[in-house]
């Protein structure tokens, strides 16, 4: 079988060492997916693909999480907004998000991560530009709606890592980029907070220090960051996403009887020339060496696009559903912490601490953010582990367990904020130790759900990344209305957490494959 010349091919997953951190990726013949993660080698295209897909991620929070750390105060009072507009401008937010990921799901399929990617960035830099022309609560709606398009780059930040990377680690992978990527709503109230509180005391007034704010700061990150994927990125290990169907494994799934795979793109091959020539294994080499390693459909899988016949079947297979319920409330609830927790802090402490100002809540707020820098990669990389032993059951378990016990976190935070409604100093660290505790289950099991998700509709990664993130984003909703409608302290809280529990308990009989 040709290989790429240099790349180093191995039909086993080696064990761990640590110079694999740095070493050029060790790669699966069939299906070009590497065993390894070489984060600090940048010269590999592997390494590359999957430090761009955190990045863009991580960027398009700067502006997509930018208003609730300047919304308790600054921007509240100068347009003049009620509570119940800003809970608004939050739903509407994530709304934006929620149908954005679901149409982004098959553009990734099709166009493949890293354009979608880049052109997300991009596009959602024009509303980031204008966000400081709002003033009115309408006009906030219209611009926090189409800012909200930023939140789809989770999609193609998954489906990106899950093309370049096997089963042994995908689950790390994922959970590394989405993690870290995720460290951008944690890095965004430290940043946005800082920038505005530094152009306040420039002499800049509230008025002008928010609106100047988002042009400082998301703006030109966004299309840096979009250049640096176009610049640098690959499309798949096989070069371009045009070439993704040219390697061993789908001519495997082909001979074995698949029968929707895009045989198309394959004749699109032969009409660019000099471009043919570059696709790295040649489709018709198979041996028996590479059928005789193939362990289950994620070894065989290639992106494809998307067909009413093939959409159907997706929305009803259970496994569709498993982690995309698990995920609306483990992402939901992370959400939901992200842009409520800091207007909660603030209105309980801000007249009852001196000194606790929309900054100090914003902080606080972050420092669960920041949470995402381990946890969600932690729970990615127990799902690898679980996996290796257990199987794909594994992985199941340890994504509902860490849903249960975030709820019964949240359950008890709740009840506490019930049962004490004159805030005194040592609620404080009370508060914030539960809600750690809901966040950081919250964040291992959105880690643990990503490395499920490869297993679940193997042959459209894109739309299922695209649906379970969308899910992610209606339990953001969801839970944004139970904070709308439901002003009481500490209940909205509980109510989030008994929801969390009733969801994982109901999707435990779900079967999941072996393997």
């Amino acid at each position: 079988m040709a290989t790429p010349k240099g790349l180093r091919t191995s039909y086993v997953a080696p064990s761990f060492k640590w110079s694999h951190l740095w070493e050029p990726a060790i790669v699966n013949p069939v299906n070009l997916k590497s065993y390894t993660i070489p984060i600090f080698n940048l010269r590999d295209p592997y390494a590359r693909a999957f430090h761009l897909s955190w990045l863009g991620f991580f960027v398009a929070f700067l502006s997509w999480f930018a208003f609730p750390p300047l919304i308790p105060d600054a921007i509240k009072s100068d347009l003049h907004l009620t509570t119940a507009q800003v809970g608004n401008s939050n739903i509407t937010a994530l709304t934006a998000t929620l149908f954005m990921r679901i149409i982004v799901g098959p553009l990734v399929d099709k166009y493949g991560p890293r354009k979608v990617m880049a052109y997300l960035l991009i596009l959602g830099a024009i509303p980031s530009g204008l966000a400081g022309t709002a003033n009115s609560a309408q006009s906030l709606y219209i611009l926090r709606f189409f800012i909200g398009i930023l939140g789809a780059t989770f999609v193609p930040c998954q489906a990106w890592t899950s093309a370049f990377f096997d089963k042994n680690c995908v689950g790390t992978a994922n959970a590394l980029v989405g993690g870290w990527g995720n460290m951008g709503g944690g890095a965004t109230f430290a940043i946005m907070t800082s920038v505005f509180q530094s152009l306040t005391a420039r002499g800049l007034t509230p008025h002008v220090a928010w609106r100047a704010s988002f042009a400082i700061v998301p703006v030109p990150i966004l299309l840096f960051v979009a250049g640096l994927t176009f610049l640098l990125g690959q499309d798949h290990p096989a070069g371009k996403w045009s070439q993704r169907h040219n390697i061993p494994a789908a001519t495997i799934s082909a001979r074995q009887g698949h029968e929707s795979l895009d045989f198309h793109m394959e004749q699109s091959l032969g009409k660019e020339g000099k471009d043919t020539e570059k696709a790295v294994v040649c489709i018709e080499q198979v041996n028996v060496e590479d059928v005789a390693h193939i362990q289950s459909t994620v070894d065989l899988a290639v992106n494809e696009t998307l067909t009413w016949k093939s959409a159907l079947g997706i929305l009803i297979n259970p496994l569709t559903w498993l982690p995309a319920l698990a995920y609306f409330t483990t992402f939901g609830v992370e959400l939901a912490i992200d842009s409520q927790l800091s207007g909660v802090l603030f209105t309980l402490f801000n007249k009852e601490q001196p000194g606790f100002t929309q900054t100090t809540a914003g902080y606080y707020t972050s420092i669960l953010g920041f949470l995402n820098l381990v946890t969600r990669p932690f729970g990615g990389y127990l799902g690898d582990v679980v996996y290796r032993r257990y199987g794909t059951k594994g992985k199941k378990a340890w994504t509902l367990l860490s849903g249960l016990i975030m709820g019964i976190s949240l359950l008890a935070g709740g009840f506490y904020l019930q049962s004490h409604r004159l805030p005194n100093e040592a609620q404080l660290p009370i508060l914030m130790g539960v809600f750690s505790i809901s966040a950081i289950f919250s964040e291992l099991g959105n880690g643990a759900n990503f490395s499920l998700v490869p297993h679940c509709n193997a042959y459209n990664n894109g739309v299922m990344s695209g649906i379970v993130g969308s899910f992610g984003n209606l339990g953001g909703v969801i839970f944004a209305l139970v904070f709308r409608f439901v002003p009481q302290v500490g209940k909205p809280f509980w109510i989030m957490g008994a929801i969390s529990i009733a969801i994982n308990i109901l999707l435990i009989p779900i079967p999941v494959p072996k393997l």
